[in-house]
């Protein structure tokens, strides 16, 4: 029972790309936080919902040639650490690209894409991947 809580409450964060930001020093993060453990200011309305920006470019990635049976994702695929243009790290999966073409320093956007499924008529979870930027 405490997953399917867990589900719906990371919902925003993972369809949206909603984070915090501190203001007071002006950091943000993803995923959302409560706190900041920069300034300690829990509790004091210093942490602000935060949109975080859907484009970015690539910091590193690697292509996963063998996954767990249990992957749905069809391999080889490409996992990317993408800094966003606010300065946000977000890890994911990069689709729609050529492999060969993956390199650090590409533009991407983020875009809504299945995640996975629970067999063949369960739940279907929608999350975050990245896709190049045209």
């Amino acid at each position: 029972m405490s997953s399917v809580a867990r589900e719906w409450r990371e919902v925003p964060g993972r369809y949206n790309l909603k984070g915090t930001k501190c203001a007071n020093c002006g950091t943000i993060y993803f995923p959302r936080r409560d706190f900041c453990p920069k300034c300690r200011r829990a509790g004091i309305g210093k942490i602000e919902d935060y949109d975080i920006c859907r484009t970015g470019e690539v910091y590193t990635y690697s292509i996963v040639y063998d996954a767990p049976a249990m992957c749905d994702m069809i391999k080889p695929y490409a996992v990317v650490m993408v800094k966003t243009d606010d300065g946000v790290m977000i890890a994911g999966q990069l689709v729609d690209v050529d492999l060969e073409k993956v390199a650090i320093g590409m533009k991407v956007r983020a875009v809504m894409r299945k995640l996975s499924t629970d067999g063949e008529s369960g739940i279907i979870r929608y999350g975050y991947k990245f896709v190049p930027a045209e």
